[in-house]
């Protein structure tokens, strides 16, 4: 199905592996269009309920974008290009399915920016971060100025940056950039997959609502239910999947989190849209769906197993 990708669902968990391992799985046009698609399979298939992103081969994660592909580009085809990168990436960020990233080796540029979209990250011992774009004139362009001050702070965020270090797998979960390091590589998917199956025994209509408050509270974009161009996708409470809704949400020309102004009722008028990065808006919306969880059958199931002293089993309905 894929030039670049190769892809695996089992036990409802969906691996996409970067496969392009003799170019340190640098991410290219076709790179790029494919993990499109591959996100697309994670917000459209009911048998997935959660994913991990990860590359192929022992040297790298991701080690950047393909350089080569930038040459003769004009002021007009970087800006587009950094917004479908950025389009991409948010709709990683905003899934209403958890996504982990299983990092070893070189997670830089593009790489780190992809690792930094996911919900999570496990990386092993010998992984090293960076945003190393600054030596080649640029910057970050797919969201890492953004993620890696959110996950970092600002200070540490600019440094890193500016300098264009690498920052190694003990530092980089000190300074919060990765959740785990496995000590054991080969045990690197095994430890995602363990954890991912944690996740995947939980309320799937809750576990997509945090996601979204917490994107809410990083201010990262226009959470779950606005990651597109032109369409924003929604979690399908009913169905485990999500579905296209049309809104004047989204992305501007310039591939920006576009926000809303809506003045909902109890609301006082005002409150930015999902995902409008204020405190406000969070914690109105963390109401809302707080409230929107009493209306599920696995709110309903989660509280009679407690009090029935038994496992609950949970259908995202």
């Amino acid at each position: 199905m894929f030039k670049t990708l190769l892809t695996d669902l089992s036990d409802n968990i969906f691996t996409i592996t970067i496969n392009r391992p003799d170019k340190l799985n640098a991410i290219n046009k076709t790179v790029m269009d494919e993990l499109g698609l591959a996100v697309d399979e994670v917000y459209t298939n009911k048998d997935i309920r959660s994913a991990i992103i990860t590359g192929a081969g022992q040297r790298a994660f991701v080690a950047g974008a393909d350089i080569s592909e930038f040459q003769g580009l004009t002021k007009e085809e970087g800006q587009a290009l950094a917004a479908k990168g950025q389009n991409i990436f948010m709709r990683i960020a905003s899934s209403p399915k958890p996504i982990a990233a299983a990092i070893h080796g070189f997670a830089l540029g593009g790489g780190c920016e992809l690792a930094m979209a996911c919900h999570f990250r496990l990386c092993s011992p010998d992984a090293k971060f960076g945003q190393p774009e600054v030596n080649l004139g640029l910057i970050p362009g797919y969201g890492g100025t953004q993620r890696l001050t959110q996950l970092v702070g600002r200070g540490r965020a600019i440094e890193i940056m500016l300098s264009a270090r690498l920052v190694e797998a003990t530092e980089a979960h000190v300074m919060g950039l990765v959740n785990y390091i496995v000590e054991e590589p080969n045990e690197l998917l095994t430890k995602t997959r363990e954890l991912l199956s944690i996740i995947n025994e939980k309320a799937p209509i809750a576990i997509a609502r945090i996601i979204e408050l917490a994107n809410i509270a990083a201010g990262d974009g226009v959470a779950a239910n606005g990651a597109g161009d032109d369409d924003n996708w929604e979690a399908d409470p009913f169905g485990g999947g999500v579905s296209p809704t049309h809104s004047s949400a989204g992305r501007d020309a310039h591939g920006n989190a576009r926000h809303v102004e809506h003045g909902g009722a109890g609301d006082g008028g005002g409150r930015p849209e999902r995902g409008g990065g204020t405190s406000c808006g969070g914690f109105t919306r963390e109401q809302e769906a707080f409230g929107e969880c009493f209306a599920t059958e696995d709110m309903k199931e989660g509280a009679a197993a407690f009090l029935a002293k038994r496992k609950p089993k949970f259908t995202g309905r």
